[in-house]
């Protein structure tokens, strides 16, 4: 066999081994625990009201679920090791959601299987991003298969506006700052992305 040939065999074998520890993955919750019902008691449960003058959007103005991850299937889970009593040293600590992310070759798998089970007539993986809905700089459990799911690139509104990973990314660095700046609760922030993060991205101004 020659040099290539190996190469190739190794490769499908690591590529077949990440599917199947991914897949098993689906059947189990890796540590992270669901996320807060309740509001917080020392915030109000919103993220952000609109900007001043402009009317807050209804889901009937948006395209209903797109760019949003099945509840079902991607509820959300969350870090039990990041608290509100220890964001110093935890999501606020300069390169701790680093430290979290799991290996591509587990969120790769996962994609693929997460497409499958999506349903998504695109299958194009390069069409996605494995995200965590609840993100690890909020506390987002990093490797649970609830936390995880092959978000869109790109989707477009019904207003006509484009939205996606970049999008989300941009809510998620806002969020973040606020929770580290004392002026939104961790379990709030959680619970708004959570719940619908293009409403909390509108509701934020679109950053």
């Amino acid at each position: 066999m020659t040099g290539r040939r190996i190469a190739i065999a190794i490769t499908v074998a690591v590529a077949a081994l990440a599917f199947a520890l991914a897949y098993g993955a689906r059947a189990s919750t890796t540590g992270g625990i669901p996320i807060p019902t309740a509001p917080a008691s020392s915030g109000s449960g919103l993220a952000f009201a609109p900007p001043s003058g402009q009317p807050a959007l209804s889901p009937s103005t948006r395209a209903s679920g797109q760019g949003l991850p099945r509840p079902d299937l991607t509820p959300g889970a969350i870090d039990p090791t990041a608290t509100q009593d220890n964001l110093s040293s935890t999501i606020c600590k300069p390169g701790w959601a680093k430290t979290e992310r799991p290996p591509s070759a587990y969120t790769g798998a996962l994609k693929l299987v997460q497409i499958i089970e999506y349903g998504y007539g695109d299958r194009n993986p390069g069409h996605y991003q494995e995200d965590h809905l609840v993100p690890l700089e909020l506390g987002g459990a990093p490797r649970d298969h609830r936390n995880l799911w092959p978000e869109p690139n790109a989707t477009t509104l019904s207003d006509g506006t484009p939205i996606g990973s970049k999008q989300k990314d941009a809510l998620e660095n806002r969020l973040h700052a606020e929770v580290c700046a004392g002026s939104l609760s961790l379990a709030d922030a959680q619970r708004n992305i959570a719940t619908d993060w293009i409403a909390a991205w509108e509701a934020a101004g679109r950053p």
